[in-house]
């Protein structure tokens, strides 16, 4: 891990996780991801969460006007198979169902 990283995963990183994959291939803006969980979290916070998702390579990110969208990488448990085993452990501490095809 790089010096910013953290090991530890939130609750409301599960639950940006969680939205994506119950929505498998549909393209999300941040403010739509926002609409979608469970817990309150900061707009600010929704968007920093998903860059840093994109940058490991669990997210994929598409450039558009006016709000970027994200989706779950059909590769995201290749990419990083640390942090989807960690996320989806956190999960399970918090109780929170990620229905996903993602292998």
């Amino acid at each position: 891990m790089g010096p910013m990283e953290r090991s530890e995963i939130s609750r409301h990183e599960v639950e940006i996780v969680r939205v994506l994959s119950g929505h498998q291939g549909k393209w999300l803006s941040n403010a739509e991801i926002g609409s979608r969980l469970q817990v309150k979290v900061a707009p600010r916070t929704i968007r920093a969460t998903t860059l840093k998702l994109v940058k490991i390579g669990i997210l994929d990110q598409a450039e558009v006007f006016p709000a970027h969208r994200y989706r779950l990488s059909g590769f995201a448990a290749n990419r990083d198979r640390g942090y989807w085993d960690r996320v989806n452990r956190a999960a399970e501490v918090f109780g929170v169902d990620i229905t996903t095809k993602v292998s």
